[in-house]
């Protein structure tokens, strides 16, 4: 059998019509309930007409969905356009503004076709999550107030200004519709097989029932009559005009949809948005709106984090819901005109405090982003989707700023600590602290920097040469770059020396003794005098623990899942994580001596154990054996130097089948290599065929979920290469496709 089989690399998602069956077509019903009252609301609050808002959910729903690089974004009539609509209607009418709508669609789709959408990637996180909790603010105060009884307007101060009128008056109605909805949605979860019915579902269905059943005073969704369309013409008035009109529509929907786009991705882990093409499904969604006589489209986060919510998998949530929606406004309006508007405003109220997540907040705060986001966030609240951003935008850049220009500067004895970027304006205070330390000494200056400009290296320098000539020594020791040393090596007069110094990452494997980064303040020498293993922990405590504390702890909070086993010696010249470039939670390592896999019926269990761990509960996708080198066990086994009875003779009693294989005329093997060195290559051959003795190995491999693999590494010339189990051979390591 070939071990070297080939994995799958591509999306492992099932795809058909099970898949939309069982998420799309349900999600898809949970769109359709909330996005005709949020069409026919926005529609109002334009002063358009309200079948303008049907014309654009069906157009957002079943082209721009079948079109788009976002697929699990829902478009529709552009909630961040309100108010720009608004006065596009009272100022040119309401034909005039569909040609408006036209026309902006075609700038975006030449807009698209630029690739400019890619500018947004750029944002912060900060920005992102930021804008989606204002918009969830924004969303939960607006329909906090129809859930009472009101109208929600067009701002979170002035729908927060409507809730003491509104909490005084009578809307019992509306207020049990609302309450019953919002009930369902939180408690539906907790119920046992509660996930094949979406709780948005559910929630309409029950409070509709309920309003039905006791006939309670509620507004409830009122649906246009289909023939009500009206078609573009061209706006009166000044070209100027005109063109700031097209350009306002064309850019505040691009930046809604680009800016939901990526704020959507980040609720789900499917296929990552493709900007561009969403830009130009957009602008196809947008002329044909426009065409057919209705509202600017754009992406909707509200929508889009309720598809998300709701199961939702691939496109065709989004194009199944404009099907409902056109099909029911054509044929069941009656039934929908029961379903209360204060049920379907506790579902959105809901969402709406969802995207605001004190998770995101924590992890923002410790990583000192927390005032970007609390900025972006007032920002939409206040004043509106973009000005929100922009101002986020603005604090980030002066925060970017700041960071530039500023570092810290720690003096601990004759150590001097400096982190973060070290430029002009900024090494005035550091040399200040120099100058304080005592001559005479030996000064350590540690650098934890991520750039230096050359202002700021002539003042280190010209410190440095002073300091010594007064008989002082200094150490430069450069922590995560070599920004100092590429400066001091180009100057004048400076003898180059090559090769340069051991990149920091490669420290844990090197010497200490007389290392510029050991040294150690005199308390400390004392107690680590002599033993490495603590002088290695101080230096990680010191140095790397706090560049990988982040995402260590991230490593933490989600459990390990890796993608391999890996099956080495445990000769301590082999270091798996440096020869696969891997790192915490990459691999899932099993040492032992000589790399073995006993055979399933082995005494020894421990290798099997980890074999069914790393397979039916990682669910690792392959387990790579490695063998090397100057193998200490090869030696022993073709030696014959294990004494009997000794816990290594029983050991290595698991790799006779190793010497058989090894001794086989039908495989001969690499023959250049030495003795022990071509049994070691044929010794992971065998553990590949042991591992097909496990009967999950074999499950998985039959499954497809589990590939098999051979590895050998030339300890000397620091060389690594694939075995091949049929011939007992080595081949080099393929390129990257």
């Amino acid at each position: 059998m070939n071990h070297l089989q080939k994995s799958d690399a591509g999306d492992h998602t099932p795809h058909g019509p099970p898949l939309v069956l069982r998420h799309d077509l349900p999600a898809s019903f949970v769109l359709f309930l909330i996005s005709i009252p949020l069409s026919l609301g926005i529609a109002h609050a334009t002063g358009a007409p309200l079948m303008a808002g049907i014309i654009s959910a069906v157009v957002g729903g079943v082209v721009v969905g079948a079109l788009s690089g976002a697929p699990l974004q829902i478009s529709g009539p552009g909630t961040g356009l309100v108010v720009i609509v608004a006065g596009l209607v009272a100022q040119f009418g309401w034909a005039a503004t569909a040609a408006i709508t036209l026309a902006a669609g075609v700038l975006q789709l030449a807009l698209g076709l630029t690739g400019i959408s890619r500018l947004v990637m750029s944002l912060s996180p900060a920005i992102v999550h930021g804008m989606l909790a204002g918009i969830g603010i924004s969303i939960a105060a607006g329909q906090l107030v129809v859930v009472l009884g009101g109208t929600a307007s067009s701002s979170v101060p002035e729908n927060v200004a409507l809730l003491p009128a509104e909490l005084a008056g009578s809307h019992v109605g509306s207020l049990t519709a609302g309450a019953v909805a919002i009930a369902a949605l939180l408690l539906w979860p907790r119920v046992p097989r509660a996930a094949a019915v979406p709780a948005p579902l559910v929630a309409v269905g029950a409070s509709t029932l309920l309003a039905y059943v006791l006939q309670l005073d509620v507004a409830r969704v009122d649906l246009p009559d289909s023939h009500a369309l009206v078609f573009p013409e061209m706006p009166r008035g000044s070209a100027g005009a005109v063109a700031a009109a097209v350009a306002t529509v064309a850019v505040v929907a691009s930046m809604e949809s680009l800016l939901s786009a990526v704020a959507t991705d980040r609720l789900h882990d499917g296929p990552r948005a493709r900007l561009d093409k969403e830009l130009i499904a957009q602008g196809t969604g947008n002329v044909l709106a426009g065409a057919l006589g209705g509202l600017p489209i754009s992406g909707g986060l509200a929508r889009s984090s309720t598809n998300v919510a709701a199961g939702a998998k691939t496109r065709y949530s989004a194009i199944l819901q404009g099907v409902w929606i056109a099909v029911a406004v054509l044929a069941f309006p009656v039934a929908l005109e029961q379903i209360p508007l204060a049920a379907l405003a506790g579902v959105l109220f809901v969402v709406g405090l969802k995207l605001v997540s004190p998770d995101r907040m924590r992890t923002l705060w410790r990583h000192q982003e927390f005032l970007v986001y609390a900025a972006t966030v007032l920002g939409v609240v206040l004043f509106g989707l973009l000005e929100g951003v922009v101002v986020g935008l603005a604090i980030a850049l002066l925060r970017a700023l700041y960071r530039l220009t500023h570092c810290s500067v720690r003096v601990e004895g004759n150590r001097v600590c400096v982190r973060g970027s070290l430029v002009f304006l900024g090494v005035g205070r550091l040399v200040r602290e120099l100058r304080r330390l005592p001559l005479g000494q030996t000064v350590v200056l540690e650098l934890h920097i991520d750039y230096l400009d050359h202002a700021s290296y002539e003042a280190i320098n010209d410190w440095r040469e002073g300091y010594e000539r007064l008989g002082g020594l200094v150490r430069v020791d450069e922590v995560h770059d070599t920004w100092y040393d590429q400066a001091d090596q180009g100057k004048p007069g400076r003898r180059k020396t090559l090769p340069g110094p051991l990149p920091r990452w490669f420290a844990p494997w090197s010497h200490w003794q007389g290392s510029p980064g050991s040294v150690l303040l005199p308390a400390q020498r004392s107690s680590v005098e002599g033993d490495p293993m603590i002088l290695g922990m101080h230096e990680f405590e010191r140095r790397s623990a706090p560049l990988v504390r982040p995402f260590l702890h991230e490593l933490a909070l989600r459990g390990q899942q890796p993608q391999q086993l890996f099956i080495t010696c445990a000769d301590s010249r082999v270091v798996p994580n440096l020869i696969t470039t891997s790192g915490p939670g990459d691999l899932f390592c099993v040492r032992n001596i000589g790399n073995l896999v006993p055979m399933v019926s082995a005494e020894d269990r421990s290798v099997g154990a980890a074999i069914e761990f790393a397979v039916e509960v990682l669910n690792v996708s392959s387990i790579v054996v490695c063998g090397h080198s100057d193998c200490g066990a090869m030696k022993a086994l073709v030696r014959g130097t294990a004494a009997r009875g000794t816990h290594l003779h029983s050991w290595l009693r698991n790799a006779e089948p190793s010497l058989i294989r090894f001794h086989a005329p039908t495989s001969p093997g690499c023959a250049e290599l030495p003795v022990a060195d071509r049994l070691a290559v044929a010794n992971v051959a065998q553990q590949l065929d042991n591992l097909l003795g496990y009967p999950s190995v074999r499950e998985a491999i039959t499954a497809g979920t589990l590939t098999l693999k051979g590895m050998y590494f030339d300890i000397s010339n620091a060389r690594v290469y694939l075995v091949d189990p049929d011939r007992n051979g080595l081949e080099p390591v393929p390129s990257p496709a």
